[in-house]
Parts: structure tokens; sequence; C-alpha cells
């Protein structure tokens, strides 16, 4: 099978392409007057339309090539991370968002100026972007980088630095005149896109396997099993009820990057029903990908596959797509590619946005003079403009970094956000079930579970131990360190 884009599939992404300037243009005509209206669209989003956006913003490029990888190599006990997490909503939806919701937040980390003041805030909103730089900088390298494979055969800088300018200036284009409501509106498009690629690859790959036994197969290689048992297994129902459900309330309740577009709903009921419904239909979108994933090992079962692209490391997916894709179905699969990567790539540009805005340039601004809010609007479409700026550039650095660092930093940079999560998840809990904590504390915890964390990673101090443990005992040491401090 050739491995060359066709005329087909260069209409296909042509296509998708005109769709999103068209939908960029009519999403982003509403003229916006406050920083209310454009963060979090005056809270006149409709819950379902929210659902939809989460769901999209947690797929990613790495999220879409990623699943089919890990049913390929072992099993579906990865579906369980998803019932951990419809746990965490749940949770969120009626313990976070109802504090939320009272105080009117525009960003979540307002919940802590209201407990421990103004400077837990910020600091817990600078935690937020630093993390969210390194870590959505290095997704934004690896979509491009699958994109470059796909649309000009090779990795060279050039063709790689070329899709990331194309993700980045798609996700400007509804992020920066439209505000949240705009990108929530354009999540629709790239959910129903990256979900109809994956429906298409899996009934071809079903159809191409002919008469094979399927369910024998898998079967006999142990790939059917759902639950994992053991102590220390990636995805066990240990870990699932401790690490990664930690993991999953930040990542819903704790990062304005996914909780955003939540607090854009009518009011409190509408929002915890935006998050139940999303992980409802996140859980049947990655069964799809998962069975991609195990086709994928009955069609390779007897080949010599060589996971490898000019040096890189590829997923079985890629590799896929790369050797096996006929024509129209590639450049299907290839819009599918970029809209996972585009849904992620233009909420955080807004998440990042909303916190350096409203968590620390505005309490700033508004201490040295009385300043309307025309002027928080500029400034909000600025911060898009230069969190932008920056994500591309630490996507560009990955490159480099990538290949010439001794060690390959990519997966810590990706892995930002959860070392990041501990020391947030130990503050917030402090303030919700404690009395105890003050403004002194704050700084100390979420650098305590940052360093508690990465102090157990293997190429720290050669500690071996599972990465929902490693979440558990960063919560543990910051929530700790918050117990220190006196009453607020």
């Amino acid at each position: 099978m050739s491995n060359t884009f066709s005329p087909l599939d260069w209409l296909v992404v042509a296509s998708y392409f005109l769709i999103l300037v068209i939908s960029s243009y009519l999403f982003s005509r509403s003229k916006i007057n406050t920083t209310r209206e454009y963060f979090v669209g005056s809270n006149t989003m409709s819950m379902f339309a929210v659902a939809i956006s989460v769901l999209a913003t947690s797929q990613s490029a790495a999220t879409f090539l990623g699943v089919p990888e890990f049913s390929y190599k072992y099993d579906f006990t990865f579906i369980g991370f998803y019932f951990s997490g419809l746990l965490a909503v749940i949770f969120v939806a009626y313990v976070l968002i109802p504090k939320f919701y009272e105080m009117r937040a525009i960003t979540v980390y307002e919940l802590l100026q209201n407990r421990y003041g103004e400077s837990a805030k910020k600091q817990a909103g600078m935690m937020f972007l630093v993390g969210r730089v390194l870590a959505s900088g290095a997704r934004l390298y690896i979509g491009s980088l699958a994109i470059s494979m796909i649309l000009f055969g090779d990795v060279v800088f050039t063709h790689v630095a070329i899709s990331i300018m194309v993700l980045i200036f798609s996700a400007l284009a509804y992020t920066y005149f439209g505000g949240v409501k705009s990108v929530i509106l354009s999540d629709i498009i790239q959910a129903i896109t990256y979900i109809g690629a994956g429906i298409a690859v899996l009934v071809f790959l079903y159809y191409s396997l002919g008469d094979v036994n399927i369910m024998q197969i898998l079967h006999e290689n142990k790939k059917l099993n759902f639950i994992d048992t053991s102590i220390d297994g990636k995805f066990s129902i240990i870990g699932l009820l401790s690490g990664w459900l930690l993991l999953n309330i930040a990542a819903f309740g704790l990062d304005q990057d996914m909780t955003q577009r939540v607090l854009s709903c009518k009011n409190e009921k509408e929002a915890a029903k935006s998050l139940i419904v999303s992980i409802l239909l996140t859980i049947p979108v990655v069964l799809i990908f998962l069975l991609i994933g195990v086709l994928l090992f009955v069609f390779y079962q007897n080949s010599q596959v060589v996971q490898n692209f000019q040096g890189e490391n590829i997923t079985i997916f890629m590799y896929y797509i790369l050797n096996e894709m006929p024509e129209g179905l590639r450049g299907l699969v290839t819009v599918g590619a970029i809209a996972a990567a585009l849904s992620s790539t233009s909420s955080v540009l807004g998440a990042m946005a909303s916190v350096a805005i409203e968590d620390i340039y505005k309490p700033y601004k508004l201490k040295q003079a009385k300043v309307d809010e025309k002027h928080f609007v500029d400034a909000s479409r600025k911060a898009v403009l230069f969190f932008a700026v920056v994500l591309s550039a630490m996507a560009m650095i990955s490159y480099f970094w990538q290949r010439y660092a001794e060690l390959s930093l990519i997966e810590f940079a990706l892995g930002v956000m959860a070392f990041a999560y501990t020391g947030l998840l130990g503050v917030y809990f402090s303030a919700i079930f404690t009395s105890r904590g003050n403004a002194q504390t704050v700084p100390f915890a979420l650098v305590g579970g940052f360093i508690t964390v990465l102090a157990l990673q293997p190429y720290s101090f050669g500690i071996s131990i599972g990465f929902p443990w490693q979440i558990v005992l960063g919560t543990i040491i910051a929530f700790l360190i918050m117990l220190i401090g006196k009453k607020s």
C-alpha cells in the first residue's frame, strides 16, 4: 500500500479546513464586552454542548493514537480509568461545582482566594500555568509529529514546525475572537470528526480481517480482560480507586483547562450534569479506540512489525496509518488526529489566558486604578496570542529536547500536570474539609506535592513505584503540609 497522500486524501483535508474557516467565522461574530463573556460565555452555554466540549478536550492526539497502542500490547483494562473518572466527576459535581457557582467563579483558583487570600490564588494559578506550558507544549509537539508523518512523509523540523503552526492558527481562529463560547461550539465539530474517523477505521479494519476468528484469537492471547484485580497492574482496581481517582478529581475539578467550560453552564445543576454526561459519552468513545487496538493485534499477529519511523518510536495505529490505510480513509484519519489535537489546543489557550488575566493581571491592575472591562477583554485576547506563541515555542523546543537530551523528557513533560495536581489536591482538600492551613503553607504544599512525585520517578533516585501511588503520596505530603499551618 502506498504511503503517499493521494488527491482524494488532500480533498478530505481541504474540506475539513474549509469547515473550520466557515465555522470559526460564524462562531466568532458575537460582540464580547466583558471577560465573563469571553472566558465563561456569561454562563449561557447548554449542558449538552459543554458535555461534548469536555469530552473533546479530554481526548488529545496522544490519546487518539495511544489508546489503540494500549489494547494492542495489553487488553481492555484501560477502560477502568474512565470508570474511575465517573466516580471523580460525581465528587467534583456535588462538592466543588456548587462552591464555584456560589462565588460566581471564572477560574477554579478563586476558591483559594476566599479561603487563604489572594496570594494563594496567584500561586495556584502560577503552578497551573507552568505545568500547562510544559505539558500542553509537549502534547502539541506529539500531535504535530503525527501530522507531519502523515502529510509530508517525514519528521524534519521544517515540516513539524508547519504542522505546529497549522494547529496553533486553527486554534486561534476560534479562541481569539469568540472566547470559550466559540471553543465549545468548535469542540462539537472536532468530536464528531475524530469519533467518525475512529468508527470508519474500526469498520474498515473489521471487514479487512475476512473470515478470521477474532474472538478466539483474542481469548487465546488474553486480550479480553476488562478488570485488573492484581496489586501492581497499570489499571488495577486498587489503583483506580486511589491514585487514578485523585488524578481524575484534579483533572476535572482543579484544572482550569477542563473546568473552564463547565463554569460556562447556566447554573450548578447544569454544570454537574455536563460533567457526568461527558464521562458517560467518553466511555464508548474510548472503547472504539480500544477495539481498534485489539483488531490491529489480530491483523499483525503473524507479521514482523517494526514500530519505528525515521528514528521515532511510533504507535501501532500510526504504523497502520502509514503503511496500510487506503486512499480517502487516510485523509479522514488525518483530520481525526488534527481534530483531537485541535480541541485540546484551543481549550488550553483560553484556560491559560483566563488564569493569567483573572487571577494575576486583573487584581494587580485594579489596585493601580479603575479600569473598564474593555481593557481586560483586549488584554485577554493578547494573553491568548502570547500563550499561542509560548506553546508553539515549547513544542518546537520539544523537537530538539527529545533528540539531544540524554534522557527523553517528553514523558516527564506530559506528566507535569499530574505532578502539579498533587499539590493542588492537598491544598483544596485542606480548604474544603479542614479549618487548617493559611497563605504561608500554600506555596510549600504546592511545591511539596510536586517534589514528592518528582523524587519518586525512576530517573531521580531509581525508585520504582506505580504512578497511582506517586499521586497518593504526593497528595498526602501536600495535605500534611497544609495541616501544619494554623487556622487562617
